[in-house]
């Protein structure tokens, strides 16, 4: 009976030990990891559809300035 009331003593000792470790833990923990993700996926996400309005007119640019430059250097 005293090896299993010490046990519970030791288990209890290990126990509190464990939780002040958690109180004490420095840094960031999973929530600001998820509230960064969130952060950079957003800004990825509005970045992503402001580019997508604005890439068929930049395609079409670089397209004319292309053919345009081929057609400028078949005249001479």
């Amino acid at each position: 009976m005293k090896f299993i009331v010490a046990l519970q003593n030791k288990m209890d000792g290990l126990k509190a030990q464990a939780l002040n470790c958690l109180k004490k833990k420095e840094g960031q923990n999973t929530i600001e990891y998820v509230l960064m993700l969130v952060v950079v996926v957003g800004v990825a996400g509005l970045a992503g559809a402001l580019i997508k309005k604005f890439m068929p007119e930049l395609f079409e640019n670089v397209k004319s300035k292309i053919l345009g430059g081929m057609n400028s250097s078949a005249e001479y």
